[in-house]
């Protein structure tokens, strides 16, 4: 009789450690077949392009490949609603825009950055900057002001959507300038490049896109938005640097679906931490002139609830929810 209720504990302690098992041993053997990999902007752009570079290098130590999944649109938010929305298991992981933590209390997409993601790794910010076409009349930002002042709203800007970095940073800049521009948005860096190209609009608002044209001279650079000249346009003043206390580099990071096993989270993180140094990723970057700033998933996470708190401000200083439902 001892024995028999011996062997029935033993029996359910079995059972009821069966379930911790089987996902210890999902997650040693994570990953056992391709990772997709959401990438909120359209294929060819400059986000597109850096984290092709990274997912090459992430693949490489994942032992998979890393398959990029371009769902652009509404300033990367119908990406990001895929990424939240799918199976938190490892295999959907993809880019997080940091203009979630402002679309967020917009109310434009219903999302929780804080409850409804899990952050692996910040990697890169980027370079954004006003640029004009060559045969424009503005030959520095303080020419461009001044016909934006003397003509309110009649100039046109590109971005790459509403409410996103290069919107509201544009914004922010035309307020500290005591001018008013007239926003055209697009569904991507690379649409919207191509209508200042194209003469469609006049001033193109984004991140490197506009690089290798300002070389070709077909583009010309008015200015910058970090903190600090590039490398690549050393000539070329920031927006702090011309009066206007504006500054923006919208860190690019890399998340996954809330409820990831911590052994899966782990493992993506070591991968995204030697990607995120690696040659590829280093060397698109340095192409874009596109600052590394990577970050481990806490410290990460951390910086995604500064930036909630900063754009509570933000919307309120812009009026952006008003300027939002205009359009």
């Amino acid at each position: 009789m001892r024995s028999n209720r011996r062997q029935f504990v033993l029996s359910s302690l079995g059972a009821a450690l069966l379930p911790l098992a089987s996902t210890r041993t999902f997650a040693a053997g994570y990953p056992d077949r391709p990772v997709t990999f959401i990438c909120p902007w359209p294929a060819g752009g400059t986000a597109d392009v850096t984290m092709r570079a990274l997912c090459v290098a992430a693949a490489r130590e994942l032992g998979q490949s890393v398959v990029v999944d371009n769902k652009a649109g509404a300033s990367g938010m119908i990406g990001l609603k895929a990424l939240a929305a799918a199976k938190p298991d490892g295999y959907t992981i993809g880019q997080i825009p940091i203009s979630v933590t402002r679309f967020s209390q917009l109310g434009t997409v219903q999302i929780d950055p804080l409850k409804d993601l899990a952050y692996i790794a910040r990697v890169s910010g980027q370079t954004f900057g006003i640029a004009v076409r060559a045969e424009a009349p503005w030959k520095t930002l303080k020419d461009l002001v001044a016909d934006a002042k003397a003509n309110p709203e009649k100039i046109t800007y590109a971005t790459a959507g509403l409410g996103g970095a290069t919107h509201v940073g544009m914004e922010e800049f035309a307020i500290a300038a005591g001018a008013r521009f007239t926003s055209v948005p697009y569904k991507g860096g690379a649409e919207a490049l191509q209508g200042v190209l194209g003469g469609q609009v006049d001033v193109l608002a984004d991140s490197s896109s506009w690089a290798p044209h300002v070389k070709a001279g077909k583009l010309r650079l008015l200015a910058t938005w970090g903190e600090q000249r590039t490398t690549e346009f050393k000539d070329v003043p920031t927006l702090r640097e011309s009066g206007f206390n504006v500054v923006v580099d919208a860190p690019n990071g890399i998340g996954a679906p809330k409820g990831l096993p911590a052994d899966v989270l782990a493992r993506l993180r070591a991968a995204f931490k030697v990607a995120a140094a690696s040659p590829e990723f280093t060397a698109a970057c340095a192409r874009i002139d596109a600052p590394l700033m990577y970050l481990d998933a806490p410290e990460y996470e951390k910086y995604v609830a500064a930036s909630v708190a900063k754009d509570k401000m933000l919307i309120e200083r812009l009026k952006l929810k008003e300027l939002l439902s205009k359009n």
